[in-house]
């Protein structure tokens, strides 16, 4: 069985639309298929104990967790919005990212 395919890419810019982090804005850094999670900027801050190793020293690190891809949308900036996707076989037999309100190209 495949993973599922998401419109949401690695390198979008997203509005979190649900959830604790409502209304903040980030980058996605990793999309995970298979858990139909995305790893945000900024967003969903967690903090580790990390244990020393050798010269260096135990710390603290804060680092984002994961949240689930259906309480992100993608963000315009163009709009200062949030977009629904839609997907689109362009004149070059390439699938594209479309506005589903606009029609305006978003790849």
């Amino acid at each position: 069985m495949s993973a599922p395919k998401f419109k949401i890419k690695r390198g979008d810019t997203v509005v979190v639309v649900a959830g604790r982090h409502k209304g903040s804005r980030g980058k996605v850094l990793t999309v995970i298929p298979e858990d139909s999670r995305v790893v945000v900027e900024g967003v969903a801050l967690v903090k580790r104990h990390q244990k020393g190793a050798g010269e260096q020293p135990g710390q603290i690190i804060q680092k984002e967790a994961a949240i689930h891809i259906s309480n992100v949308a993608l963000w315009s900036e163009s709009l200062q919005s949030r977009v629904k996707v839609g997907l689109k076989v362009s004149e070059d037999g390439r699938k594209v990212r479309v506005d589903r309100k606009t029609g305006a190209l978003l790849d």
